[in-house]
């Protein structure tokens, strides 16, 4: 089913609704096997019948929309899906009203994905609550799955958590997907409205933190035998599209110091920008694509682009290393005689987690008996859309090889029981900031 296809369900606006009376679970009841199948069904709500893809606004989004609210229900809160389709499921704490804590991560997915990206910190928030049972608090819990984080539709990303912050462009509603459709015409057919997605905003005073949990993405915590750990900031990012105009000839014909070849020009680009990286700590800088015209075996290379993707923990650092290649590729180009030209097509500024989240985190995972491990984030997420109206926090779960945004993503059962317990830990002894509400 295509990505603009219409929701093939009833509304995919669910009610606010009384959450039933809160269950007698034990304290601290946690299930890894629960959390697990739950992500597998999710899993299975997917356009490619053999694998995971689930775009915004679509009939996946909407049965995804429907069946963690279902869940959501029965851990004992009331849902709702906001007005740019984010779900939302509301816990009230000590007295109706509280300012909440906000829970949660993504629903939707890249193309061809792995099922615990976004999927893991929804599905886990709503274990804890339900294992919370009728344990009173003096703050509410909210856990979103927001709408759409990977911008996989529409080419622009964080649309749930920007809208939820109160920083959603109303212009991106005029952004069209690869079959014509604007997201104006999507949200209608989702049954929502979009001249009120900025209904959805927040107010500051109605959220004490927003705290992610989420895979790491990379490979840190497994190299180190660490189930868990806390991220200290999400990298900035700054992406650039890298022109190289020389001048295609004759393979046989045109001697080598005669030559302005423009893939042999990328080509020092590309190692250039992996010397800029290396020079600066935890930065990194990616070429992932690089198209070549005319593109015969015997024809030198008269043309050449590439992607450019560099991210930092630190902003000055990541622009820095932006300049160095950019300067490095202009520099290759004017020796070579190759014309280089270099637009910026996004840049994001980094996100710093919360010290005094940060801490309670680590209090909590000392409590599991684990090591605490601060590490940074170089994948974007929901947080960093989030930091504009509350402060922000990441508990990063270990998974295997690093792998992920591809179907081999995996995570161990006993790192998912970990995991939840750190969680439901941090929730348990959650202390806003400044003292009680």
């Amino acid at each position: 089913m295509s990505s603009s296809a219409l929701p093939a369900v009833p509304p995919s606006v669910l009610p606010s609704v009384p959450p039933p009376a809160p269950s007698s679970s034990p304290h601290g009841a946690l299930s890894a096997a629960r959390i697990l199948e739950r992500i597998e069904a999710l899993a299975r709500l997917s356009e490619q019948p053999d694998g995971l893809t689930r775009v915004y606004l679509s009939a996946e989004h909407a049965r995804a929309n429907a069946l963690v609210g279902d869940w959501m229900r029965e851990a004992g809160l009331a849902v709702r899906v906001d007005a740019v389709g984010n779900l939302i499921g509301r816990r009230e704490g000590e007295r109706p009203g509280l300012p909440c804590l906000m829970l949660g991560s993504h629903l939707d997915s890249v193309r061809n994905a792995g099922r615990y990206d976004g999927m893991l910190g929804v599905i886990t928030a709503i274990e804890c609550v339900q294992a919370l049972g009728a344990q009173a608090l003096p703050f509410a819990i909210e856990v979103i799955g927001f709408a759409d984080e990977e911008g996989v539709r529409f080419q622009a990303t964080m649309l749930g958590s920007r809208a939820v912050a109160g920083t959603f462009d109303p212009q991106l509603l005029d952004l069209a997907d690869a079959r014509g459709v604007s997201m104006r015409d999507a949200l209608r057919a989702f049954g929502l409205d979009p001249e009120q997605v900025a209904d959805a905003a927040r107010r500051r005073d109605e959220v004490l933190a927003y705290v992610e949990y989420h895979i790491e993405q990379g490979p840190v915590l497994e190299a180190e035998r660490l189930p868990v750990g806390v991220v200290t900031a999400i990298n900035g990012q700054q992406r650039f599209r890298i022109e190289l105009e020389g001048m295609a000839g004759h393979s046989g014909t045109v001697p080598m110091a005669l030559r302005r070849d423009a893939l042999a020009a990328a080509a020092e680009c590309v190692l250039a920008a992996e010397a800029a990286a290396h020079a600066v700590p935890d930065a990194v800088a990616t070429v992932g694509q690089i198209s070549v015209a005319p593109g015969a075996t015997n024809v030198i290379p008269g043309r050449a682009v590439l992607s450019l993707d560099v991210r930092s923990p630190r902003d000055a650092d990541r622009e820095r290393v932006a300049r160095t290649i950019v300067d490095a590729c202009t520099a290759i180009g004017a020796r070579r005689n190759v014309r280089v030209s270099a637009t910026q097509t996004h840049v994001l500024d980094s996100c710093a987690c919360a010290p005094w989240l940060r801490q309670q985190l680590a209090q909590a995972i000392t409590a599991d008996g684990h090591r605490v491990r601060e590490l940074p984030s170089g994948a974007g997420h929901d947080a960093m859309a989030l930091v504009g109206l509350t402060d922000v926090a990441m508990l990063f779960l270990r998974c295997a090889k690093g792998i992920s945004h591809h179907p081999a993503e995996a995570i161990e059962a006993e790192d998912a029981a970990t995991g939840a317990r750190v969680l439901l830990n941090f929730i348990q002894r959650f202390r806003p900031q400044g003292g009680a509400h």
